[in-house]
């Protein structure tokens, strides 16, 4: 498999595994712009909808043509599953352990304007793997750096752990997103990765921002869904995203057959719901369509 890594405009060197020929150079379908917005979907608690949450914001803001690249961080890889990717060749686990840089991981999905760099089992080695390692915690973000410019959002898929893989993610975000579900169990936990993330920006990363908190598998038909949704947004106010994911068959169901709940069912309850949360999303960080980098043929959906 031949890859190639993005060079910066101006930069006429030769790159690592240069285009084959009639093969398009990325540098000229994407030019630098401003660079993406780095959102973290965290939760330690599993069972959230925090991969839900991840897969279907990436695709949701993919179908506005704004380019998005999705990290699966987490070793159960189902952020990669979810767009019908298993077993990837080249994983997050080769860039963390020095072995390939981001672009050379990074496949297609079906939506053209998003893109996925894939986890797989490997990635729960590569905690241990760093704990000796330098500026452990920043791996994510040194891979990062040199593609931001060709995409608008950027959104990591954490496991359900406070864990190093999930510091690397907090070091490499710009914001934190957390899928809240609406039960009673869920506001003990979030008091705990609110603490985690304040000591994140007292000791790592001063410019953390909360992006937002996102109610998920809300039933109005339940009593403490609603007595839930009422606390949450009366204790945070305005970082509280106004849509609210609801339970839904069909988001449940997307995943199994390795697609995004747009691709799955675009009319149901959920797609909608995801479609309205991007919506607020992207009026926060407005931009204009563009294309995301171009890959090899090698790395496009099948």
């Amino acid at each position: 498999m031949e890859h190639w890594t993005p060079r910066r405009t101006g930069d006429r060197t030769p790159s690592t595994g240069s285009p084959a020929q009639g093969e398009r150079d990325p540098i000229q379908d994407t030019p630098v712009q401003t660079s993406a917005r780095v959102i973290a979907v965290v939760n330690q608690k599993g069972g959230v909808g925090k991969t839900t949450t991840a897969v279907n914001l990436a695709a949701s803001i993919a179908a506005a043509e704004r380019p998005v690249l999705l990290v699966d961080l987490d070793p159960q890889a189902n952020a990669s599953s979810a767009y019908g990717i298993a077993s990837p060749e080249a994983q997050l686990y080769n860039v963390l352990s020095g072995e390939s840089t981001l672009p050379q991981v990074t496949v297609a999905t079906e939506l053209g304007h998003l893109q996925l760099v894939p986890a797989g089992p490997d990635l729960a080695g590569a905690e241990i793997e760093l704990v000796s390692v330098e500026a452990r915690e920043t791996r994510l973000r040194e891979a990062l750096a040199e593609v931001l410019p060709y995409y608008d959002f950027v959104i990591i898929d954490c496991p359900p752990s406070l864990s190093l893989l999930t510091l690397n993610a907090l070091c490499a975000a710009d914001s934190v997103l957390i899928p809240l579900q609406c039960e009673y169990y869920a506001l003990e936990g979030l008091a705990r990765l609110q603490d985690t993330v304040d000591r994140v920006r007292e000791s790592l990363h001063p410019d953390l921002q909360m992006e937002g908190i996102v109610l998920t598998m809300m039933d109005r038909r339940a009593n403490l869904s609603r007595q839930v949704e009422d606390e949450v947004r009366s204790h945070f106010g305005e970082q509280v995203f106004a849509t609210v994911i609801p339970r839904n068959v069909r988001l449940s169901e997307a995943p199994s057959h390795g697609k995004p709940i747009l691709l799955y069912d675009i009319a149901s309850k959920g797609a909608r719901a995801y479609l309205d949360l991007a919506g607020e999303l992207m009026h926060k960080h407005p931009g204009a369509p563009r294309k995301p980098p171009a890959l090899p043929p090698s790395h496009q959906a099948n």
